[in-house]
């Protein structure tokens, strides 16, 4: 292996930072994004929370039951008949329903009223959805319920305590958001240009003349959370350009349905910019639907929805695979790193290859659960998006050609194809019922242990408590100072990205810099490359924020040096030199 070059890194404490207002972490809100809570939510839940419901809620949300229902004990005992009578009817109309089943149409009731304190419920038509008719009445129950003396107070006040919980989640949020963005190597469209027909059309002489008048309409996507919302279920709606994931406290973003409603939120009007090219595919499409309602699925005729919601599914589960494979790899490149003879180092990679295709065949049987519900070329967008993972490409120039080249009569057959995978992907299921984690030793190594559950103290910001273990583990295994420095490093460059006090971010990431200085410092000819070549990557994001961006591509351009080619860091390194270049 040839020797690492280490460059002599220099950076000038007396940098001033106080013209770097900008917060280094990600600002939702320029991706669409927000968490806040919803007053109408909160005053229909609580109501029904008045009438007696009873739904599975999160420990913190229990404690703000019992103390909800205390505060509201006193309410009129004839209103308080009306909510539960409602409610008991619904219930007896579905009497399979989990609780938050029944709940769940209650939701969509809450964000088709119009803002308190009117409450106003939109007009009855059939164009509304059936369980939205069915509960529509419960309107002027909720309207009453506000209007009682002393209620809007305390409506005012939960929602309130529902707001602090805002803050918990915006981390998670922002990881989500740049996972997501980052797979699909895009940018959400936050407006939508909507055209509209103004007066008559005209005809002179052989053309016909239609002015059009632009009226263009802001995207959002908004988290909503609720201490009343269910444990475990995401509630999601989507109404105009509105798009909404109510979730209860606990609620792991990067993991849920929130994700896949953000893919939603960002795809759909890529989908929708190649109607043209969708229509063209219509027949093909559509017995392809045909087929799914023949074997008895409940699935829509719609084209558009079948093309977005494989799209979706595919983009979701792809996703979920190339983390868990990127995971896996990074675990079994830590274990050889520790590792002398190479007969261990190839049971590891043998390891990983087992790991990587009990992932595949968990992404194939979640692919063919979609397909059969109705996203039918799911296992045809996943392979698209599969084959260009490391490529880098934006989804949204890529989507175009990528319906283009539907061929209907390839997609099938999908199910069949798959069975193979399918069933070993079931047997792996019914073997770990109780676990989601996939057994390896690829993680037995008492130091990767201790890494690997630092990193998830480090990705849920428990930077304090990170930094604490990651300084324990010198001293404990001095063999492994590469990948602690590193760490160390990231803790430090996390800690200063909410910062705003100039100072405190200077000296946060010059301590950052030493740490990463320090890890190419203890570099031996075992040292895995990736990791080196991402010590790298780290340094010169932190010269690219003092604005020494000549030093900083010059770093970039060693850790491509150092990385492969089809490695993480080589790629970050690439993208990063590329920007600043073209800037």
């Amino acid at each position: 292996m040839n020797k690492v070059l280490i460059f002599t890194l220099i950076l000038i404490a007396a940098v001033s930072v106080s013209a770097q207002t900008e917060k280094t972490g990600l600002a939702l809100e320029n991706y669409g994004v927000s968490i806040s809570p919803d007053k109408r939510l909160v005053t229909v839940l609580t109501s029904l929370e008045v009438a007696g419901i009873e739904t599975q809620l999160t420990q913190q949300g229990s404690d703000f039951r019992t103390a909800l229902r205390s505060e509201f004990k006193g309410i009129d005992p004839n209103l308080r008949q009306k909510l539960r009578n409602f409610v008991e009817q619904f219930r007896k109309r579905h009497p399979g329903a989990s609780g938050a089943e029944v709940l769940a149409p209650f939701i969509t009731l809450a964000y088709s009223l119009s803002e308190a304190p009117s409450f106003s419920p939109p007009e009855r038509s059939i164009d509304l959805p059936d369980e939205l008719l069915e509960v529509l009445d419960y309107a002027d129950l909720v309207s009453e319920f506000y209007k009682v003396r002393g209620v809007s107070e305390k409506i005012d006040d939960l929602y309130k305590k529902n707001l602090g919980l805002a803050n918990d989640l915006r981390p998670a949020a922002r990881e989500m958001v740049r996972e997501v963005l980052d797979y699909l190597n895009t940018k959400p469209e936050l407006q939508y240009v909507e055209q509209i027909k103004i007066g008559a059309a005209k005809k002179k002489g052989n053309s016909t003349i239609q002015n059009v008048e632009k009226r263009v309409r802001d995207r959002n996507f908004i988290i909503v959370p609720d201490l009343l919302a269910p444990k475990d279920s995401v509630n999601f709606l989507n109404i105009r350009d509105k798009y909404y994931a109510i979730v209860s406290p606990d609620t792991d973003l990067s993991s849920s349905e929130v994700r896949r409603a953000y893919l939603q939120f960002v795809l759909d009007p890529l989908v929708l910019k190649h109607a043209k090219a969708i229509s063209d595919h219509n027949a093909a499409i559509k017995e392809l639907l045909e087929k799914r309602r023949t074997a008895g699925a409940a699935v829509s005729p719609d084209v558009f929805l079948a093309v977005s919601r494989s799209l979706v599914a595919a983009a979701d589960i792809q996703e979920e695979e190339f983390r868990r494979t990127q995971f896996a790899t990074a675990q079994a490149r830590r274990k050889i790193d520790l590792l002398k003879e190479d007969n261990d180092k190839k049971a590891v990679v043998e390891e990983l290859n087992r790991v990587k295709a009990i992932f595949s065949d968990e992404s194939t049987l979640q692919l063919s659960e979609s397909y059969e519900k109705g996203a039918v070329l799911a296992f045809y967008f996943a392979g698209k998006l599969k084959g260009s993972e490391d490529a880098g490409f934006d989804i949204a120039n890529s989507l175009e050609s990528w319906i283009i080249e539907i061929n209907g009569k390839a997609e099938a057959d999908r199910i069949a194809e798959n069975k193979s995978a399918r069933d070993r992907a079931v047997a792996e299921r019914d073997k770990r019922r109780t676990t989601t984690v996939v057994e390896t030793t690829l993680v037995s190594n008492p130091l990767t242990e201790d890494l690997l559950s630092i990193d998830k103290d480090i990705d849920a910001r428990k930077l304090v408590e990170a930094e604490r273990s990651l300084t324990a583990l010198l001293e404990k295994y001095p063999t492994g100072a590469v990948r602690i420095f590193y760490s160390l490093g990231r803790v430090a460059s996390i800690s200063a990205e909410d910062l705003t006090d100039g100072t405190e971010v200077n000296r946060r990431l010059i301590k950052a810099k030493d740490y990463f200085e320090k890890a190419l410092g203890a570099v031996t000819p075992l040292t895995d490359r990736e990791l080196v070549t991402l010590t790298y990557v780290s340094l010169g994001r932190i010269y690219e924020f003092y604005d020494q961006k000549d030093y900083a591509v010059k770093i970039y351009e060693t850790a491509m040096k150092i990385g492969n080619a089809d490695g993480e860091g080589f790629k970050k390194a690439f993208e990063a030199k590329q920007k600043l270049i073209k800037n």
